[in-house]
């Protein structure tokens, strides 16, 4: 069966230090053409406009063709034709899959029946891990490093992909953690847990002012709508945390502010002019990691 990176910890600590240095190279000359030929399937079940074009773009760069979708609508999902039975037909036509669904679990389904390598893209609230590698990126181009960070993680951390996959993937690099959430939103069990195994610190707060003035990284999420089963239990939380630019006195000089995007109101864009937001540079880093990670999977690097 082919490598596919379908969780974080489908990486060691290694690749995901080879992952970072080969984007790094891939920034400094964009313009590659050594996978010529192929052909890569970009099979997006829901709405996405980062991750889809920055796949199609690190994919254009690297010389190879992209075919795929934007959404389900025109496949013959809507005709009942199960995601294995697609896999199985789309594997035939294609060197590569990368995928996008809104079931938990859809991509481990997709990676079991490919012959092809499978990159998730995100599926549901359970991983993002290619959205994980460009954080990792982001933070050692702010902070000079990964080891020892603090980082705080603010909104959605029951729901949200990006902070799972992030969690699993720091708790190499000895981080200290602040979760800041409603108790509707907490960090779910099992990554507490992981990190109770691993004697990595964390703690739980409710207030944005708790963590701000400690941390290295800020990381803001986006209360998800989409991924709430019941909307009065959204619209209890949904405005809970707006980061403003006056808060953000007294924080460390070299402090960034991520967000996996996009953002709806919980960064006012009076933070856009601050030295401390990054959100926008660290969109633009995902087409080098996306095609670190496109050439490593197919034995190119």
């Amino acid at each position: 069966m082919p490598k596919s990176l379908i969780s974080i910890q489908d990486f060691s600590k290694d690749e995901i230090l080879h992952i970072l240095d080969v984007a790094q190279e891939f920034e400094a000359n964009r313009e590659q053409n050594f996978l010529a030929g192929k052909v890569v399937a970009c099979l997006f079940f829901e709405p996405s406009t980062r991750t889809r074009l920055s796949f199609e773009a690190a994919v254009n760069r690297l010389g190879a063709r992209v075919i795929g979708f934007p959404d389900n609508r025109n496949t013959s999902q809507t005709k009942g034709e199960t995601l294995e039975d697609t896999i199985k037909i789309v594997s035939n036509y294609v060197d590569m899959i990368v995928m996008r669904h809104p079931m938990a679990g859809a991509a481990d389904i997709a990676a079991s029946v490919a012959s092809v390598p499978v990159i998730n893209a995100g599926d549901g609230a359970n991983q993002h891990p290619t959205q994980t590698l460009l954080d990792l990126y982001s933070i050692k181009k702010t902070q000079g490093r990964l080891e020892g960070l603090e980082i705080d993680m603010v909104g959605d951390l029951k729901y949200g992909r990006a902070v799972h996959s992030l969690v699993e993937a720091l708790r190499h690099f000895s981080p200290k953690f602040t979760f800041t959430s409603p108790e509707e939103l907490n960090m779910p069990k099992k990554y507490l847990e992981m990190l109770d195994n691993d004697g990595i610190p964390y703690r739980q707060v409710d207030r944005i002012e708790d963590g701000l003035d400690t941390c290295d990284i800020l990381y803001m999420t986006r209360v998800q709508q989409e991924r709430f089963p019941d909307m009065d239990e959204y619209n209890k939380v949904k405005d809970v945390y707006r980061l403003t630019a006056s808060m953000l006195d007294g924080v460390k000089p070299g402090m960034k502010i991520m967000h996996p995007l996009p953002r709806v109101n919980e960064i006012a864009t009076d933070v856009d002019d601050t030295p401390y937001a990054y959100y926008f540079q660290q969109a633009g880093g995902g087409m080098y990691v996306r095609m670190a990670i496109i050439s490593y999977l197919l034995g190119f690097r």
